[in-house]
């Protein structure tokens, strides 16, 4: 595992200690670590919707009823 050396501010430093000594984490490093595993998922699920809407604003528009696009939705293997 590779060392980092960070500067936090201290509303940020209380914070984890808060989270150390409330023994939700073992160590700031184990908090940060998830902070990371997070962001990286929030960053990945952000990519696959920007894709989605992307593939969605070139397919062009629709003669379906909004029931209809919900239906459809629910049957595609890719929704």
């Amino acid at each position: 595992m590779k060392r980092q050396s960070i500067s936090l501010t201290e509303p940020n430093n209380d914070w984890l200690n808060q989270l150390v000594e409330a023994e939700e984490f073992s160590s700031k490093s184990e908090v940060v670590n998830d902070l990371i595993r997070r962001a990286r998922h929030s960053a990945e699920e952000h990519h696959l919707i920007r894709m989605k809407l992307e593939l969605a604003e070139k397919s062009g528009f629709t003669e379906l009823t909004p029931n209809e696009i919900l239906k459809e939705s629910y049957t595609r293997s890719d929704a």
